[in-house]
């Protein structure tokens, strides 16, 4: 058995990791569970923003938080004009999906194109700085990713349920004609929350290019595990996104302290598929 000090740090690497699991299924968990739209190249403009961020910051000397207001807006506008696409053409769910995977191939090879296939790793003042508790490590970048991931995750929940306009955007996902017929703007409510979706990747890629090393081919690899984030904390539930990345990440990491690293990828399609299997009414 593994020393209790490893068990203790893995579960705190695996609670920071799923923080960053659930800001990457926020904006997901919202578009596919109010707008039935699953959106593939989520993934794609998070890896994006998060080259953004790196370019800016390496080329420009341009901070990170402005480097990501100006991400969020630009990507915001980007989800409006993504949104609008989809209802001139009267996309359906499986055609957002389809359309989607194509965006993230184009944005992929896009980056691939721009900024090479080569690893890239954004060093800053705070890449290496931890706190210290006892005989843990905590991670600055990945604490202030989690606390940023848990705000953003309660404010939307808490908007959903308590304002009018989450009100009436829950009203629109449930039934969606009379919402229309009770006065309810249900064309402008999904431009909006298309574009905050697209706002949210777009946090979330900032926290990226700070944390992690960027590589095209990220994009593939978070599908897999975002989506069992996304599935397991339901669709549209802005909390149970979070929790659904602190389950995987933290069983991914006492996985990896346990057992072996190679077994680490297999626990969040295991979590999914036993999840489907017993509890088929969850999504």
């Amino acid at each position: 058995m593994p020393h209790l000090t490893l068990l203790e740090q893995a579960l705190i690497s695996g609670i920071l990791a799923g923080g960053l699991y659930g800001l990457l299924a926020l904006g997901l968990s919202l578009s596919w569970g109010l707008l039935r739209l699953v959106n593939l190249g989520h993934f794609a403009m998070a890896l994006l923003a998060a080259y953004l961020t790196w370019y800016l910051g390496t080329a420009f000397a341009i901070a990170p938080w402005w480097a990501g207001v100006a991400i969020v807006v630009a990507f915001f506008v980007y989800g409006v004009a993504l949104h609008w696409v989809f209802m001139r053409f009267r996309v359906t769910e499986m055609g957002s999906m389809l359309i989607t995977f194509g965006i993230a191939v184009i944005v992929e090879s896009t980056i691939q194109t721009i900024w090479t296939a080569d690893f890239r790793r954004y060093e800053t003042a705070l890449a290496g700085a931890s706190f210290v508790v006892g005989a843990l490590y905590v991670p600055m970048l990945n604490l202030a990713a989690f606390v940023v991931a848990a705000l953003l995750a309660v404010l939307t929940w808490a908007w959903l349920r308590f304002a009018t306009i989450g009100k009436a955007l829950r009203a629109c996902a449930e039934d969606a004609p009379i919402a229309t017929a009770f006065g309810i703007n249900h064309r402008a409510l999904s431009f909006l929350l298309s574009g905050i979706c697209a706002a949210y990747a777009g946090i979330a890629g900032v926290f990226i290019a700070l944390i992690a090393t960027l590589a095209p081919s990220e994009i593939w690899t978070w599908i897999g595990v975002v989506f069992a984030v996304v599935i397991i904390g339901r669709l549209g539930n802005p909390i149970g996104a979070l929790a659904g990345g602190i389950l995987i990440g933290v069983c991914e990491a006492m996985t990896m302290a346990v057992a072996d690293p190679a077994w680490a990828p297999l626990v969040s399609f295991s979590l999914l598929i036993a999840l489907l299997l017993f509890r088929p009414r969850w999504i």
